[in-house]
């Protein structure tokens, strides 16, 4: 039984930094993670993807991310259940909880933070009869290494964020990069679209919309694709990789079996003071969760982790007064005694 103060769900970046907001009020924790490795999306999915909505970094990889949050958090010590999955949750007498993961992991804690970002991820394929055939052979749904497309003839086909957004980062990779959408219109952000047509104009990438890819070619790998346009014409490309950007299905799986109350697949919380859920010392942060108002952004997550841990500590420490220590003159003391930037000490009371 591994026994903690608050186990968190999920090791996506929202999970990480709870780590550290916790580890601020002395409080332990554990996290449960059904990937082999902490990070969530940001390092199975997209580890190399760029992000610009940081604050304080124009843009950082995500593996980055991962890796100063990782660094982040190490003077707290959290404990890791990892490639495991959260199965089973027993609210007990005292009222604690056990947390039993696929298999057999059993977690004891007060308060659990459920920080799963959007859930187990599918990707949504394209209804091409053959597209099996290629998966690891040059059809892939998730771009994980770019350098793997370097030199080659790749093809893009979808028109949202993801599909404008590794277009524009493959034009500098890949041999050739073509971009096939069925309107002429995208989903994206205003500044991709406008990238990509001005990498289209400098034959960086060439587009082709109002068409969808309907077949693919080739013997043991990829080699070519069949394109469709709206008007009924057939054209084939030859291709080393077929990249089908039409986004991922999100699904919370057991968690959706908790009790909790469910809200078009997030679970719902009580912004107005602390992300609690419908069940006391259950508490939701990051995408995972909705209220009104919610923007799914990584910086939500972490102002939803920060107020969170308050609320935990009361809940573990009910009518305690506890002082919140300014970090920036007052230092990240671990759990080891050790003080990282400490000058002098300046408190605020919280009661």
């Amino acid at each position: 039984m591994i026994k903690t103060d608050i186990l968190i769900i999920g090791a996506g970046p929202t999970g990480l930094f709870t780590v550290f907001e916790a580890g601020l009020l002395k409080l332990k924790t554990h996290l449960i993670d059904a990937l082999p490795q902490p990070g969530g999306q940001c390092s199975e999915i997209y580890p190399k993807k760029p992000i610009y909505d940081i604050p304080a970094f124009p843009e950082i990889l995500a593996g980055d991310l991962v890796n100063n949050l990782m660094e982040q958090i190490k003077p707290f010590e959290p404990g890791f259940t990892l490639g495991e999955r959260a199965e089973t949750i027993e609210k007990l007498d005292d009222g604690t909880f056990i947390v039993t993961t696929n298999k057999g992991t059993q977690h004891h804690a007060p308060v659990v933070a459920i920080a799963g970002g959007l859930g187990s991820f599918e990707p949504r394929k394209p209804p091409i009869p053959n597209i099996a055939d290629f998966e690891d052979k040059g059809v892939a749904y998730i771009i994980r290494d770019p350098e793997v497309y370097r030199d080659k003839k790749v093809i893009i086909a979808g028109g949202g964020d993801s599909a404008l957004d590794w277009s524009i980062y493959l034009a500098d990779v890949a041999a050739e990069v073509t971009l096939v959408h069925r309107r002429n219109e995208f989903r994206g952000a205003l500044d991709s679209v406008e990238k990509v047509s001005e990498l289209s104009k400098l034959g960086k990438i060439e587009l082709v919309t109002e068409a969808e890819v309907k077949g693919l070619y080739g013997n043991d790998n990829l080699e070519g694709v069949t394109i469709k346009y709206n008007s009924g014409e057939e054209i084939q490309r030859e291709a080393d990789n077929f990249i089908p950007l039409f986004g991922l299905s999100p699904k919370l799986g057991p968690i959706a079996n908790w009790g909790l109350e469910i809200e078009k697949n997030a679970i719902k919380v009580d912004n107005s003071y602390d992300y609690a859920t419908n069940i006391p010392g259950i508490y939701a942060i990051g995408d995972v969760n909705t209220y009104p108002g919610k923007l799914k952004l990584i910086l939500s997550g972490f102002h939803e982790a920060a107020i969170m841990c308050q609320s935990a500590y009361q809940r573990i420490n009910p009518g305690k007064k506890y002082v919140m220590k300014y970090t920036t003159v007052g230092g990240v003391q671990g759990f080891d005694g050790t003080v990282k930037a400490a000058k002098k000490e300046v408190v605020k009371s919280i009661v």
